[in-house]
């Protein structure tokens, strides 16, 4: 089953559990995720639903591209890893 697991940096704020979901892409994925947890929810997507500028998400390696529709399509190993992007001089 795919995982999602998200940085600790998330922590300081909300509980980011490791969750293991049947999910078919990332977008059902993330839904999976915030059903049981929505308060992770305001920290990952904006208020359209959108990915929010600060943070950054990789599907098995590769960074995503598509920050509005986040259908990346999931296989059953695949691994989601949800960063808060840093930035900073």
């Amino acid at each position: 089953m795919p995982r999602v697991l998200f940085t600790p940096q998330l922590r300081r704020f909300v509980d980011t559990p490791e969750v293991e979901t049947g999910a078919a892409t990332l977008r059902a994925a993330l839904d999976a995720v915030f059903a049981g947890h929505p308060r992770l929810r305001g920290y990952v997507l904006d208020d359209q639903g959108h990915l929010r500028a600060n943070v950054v998400i990789f599907v098995d390696g590769r960074r995503i591209l598509d920050r509005i529709t986040l259908d990346e399509p999931l296989q059953p190993d695949s691994m989601v890893y949800v960063l808060q992007a840093l930035s900073g001089g």
